[in-house]
């Protein structure tokens, strides 16, 4: 009878404790008002620091794809369905970024119970999307490299921030209105900063077809080897059709993006005879404690390389 005692007595020890841990967590996962911070996802590194330039001091900020990782195809790992669980608040890219190749995404999304336009919101809420040319019903993804869709990013950011945490409104709106400021003025002067150079000379070639929305805003026309990462890449067709293109200008540059292989690049600099003349960011920032790690230092890097290697 004595060990029966004491073994139910153990047995209900460790209920409690159980129970302890559940409730511990529940409360911890559930209520954000215990850290009194905000707790917000991103999708990407460009998206993350966006927000945390709204958000600051008064949220706790996750980023799924871990920078130099290309975000179209991903496999999220079990501390970012974690995170996304516990989250207030998930911003992705939308415009097909998340949702198109695997749909990695939409998966992540259900896994974690949360729903679209209450958790869940695209940065890119407003910004006049350019389509693909290989499937004009889909999507570009690639808004955030012309720095008037970035400015539209912070605003839907900040108004997402301001309608979870009226709290803390007055201070996202301060981070917010100085920020699209600074970028307002990299904006302005990235405008007129490749009328210097003859059109025949202003094609920008790079792997990836990221960079119309860039193009257009900043006056360069854009080729390309493959136009999305989800597709084939560097195919015979495909290798052709930008040495064509290469042919019928006077460009005097090549590009790589930071977050693809140069294998492809390689090969158009070997038939062309053009180099290489700088990596460039599409999408994803660089380490942090370098330069291109915030997007503004990104977007003035491909600025001023695409500038200087077309100039030549």
């Amino acid at each position: 009878m004595k060990k029966l005692i004491i073994t139910l007595a153990a047995v209900l020890a460790f209920i409690g404790g159980v129970y302890w841990f559940i409730s511990h967590r529940t409360t911890r996962s559930d209520s954000p008002a215990d850290t009194q911070k905000l707790r917000v996802v991103t999708t990407n590194s460009i998206l993350e620091d966006l927000v945390a330039n709204v958000g600051g001091d008064q949220i706790e900020l996750y980023s799924i794809v871990q920078r130099g990782t290309d975000p179209h195809e991903y496999e999220p790992r079990p501390s970012d369905i974690q995170a996304a669980t516990e989250a207030d608040v998930l911003f992705h890219n939308g415009l097909n970024l998340e949702t198109g190749g695997n749909g990695w995404f939409k998966k992540l999304v259900e896994t974690s119970h949360k729903a679209f336009d209450r958790d869940v919101f695209a940065a890119s809420a407003g910004v006049k999307a350019q389509h693909l040319t290989t499937n004009v019903n889909e999507e570009d993804p690639h808004a955030w490299l012309d720095l008037a869709n970035g400015i539209q990013y912070v605003r839907t950011i900040t108004k997402v921030l301001k309608q979870k945490d009226p709290k803390n409104a007055s201070t996202y709106q301060h981070n917010a209105d100085t920020y699209i400021a600074k970028l307002q003025t990299l904006h302005k002067t990235a405008q007129a900063k490749f009328l210097d150079i003859p059109e025949k000379q202003r094609l920008l070639v790079t792997s990836e077809g990221a960079f119309k929305y860039f193009s257009k805003a900043y006056h360069v026309t854009p080729a390309y080897i493959w136009e999305i990462n989800t597709e084939a890449q560097g195919t015979p067709e495909q290798m052709k059709a930008v040495l064509a293109k290469i042919a019928a200008s006077d460009v005097r540059a090549l590009f790589v993006e930071s977050s693809v292989s140069p294998k492809s690049m390689n090969k158009v600099a070997k038939e062309t005879g053009l180099k290489v003349y700088s990596k460039i960011f599409t999408d994803s920032l660089a380490k942090k404690g370098t330069t291109g790690d915030t997007y503004y230092s990104m977007m003035k890097w491909n600025l001023d390389k695409i500038h200087d290697g077309l100039a030549q």
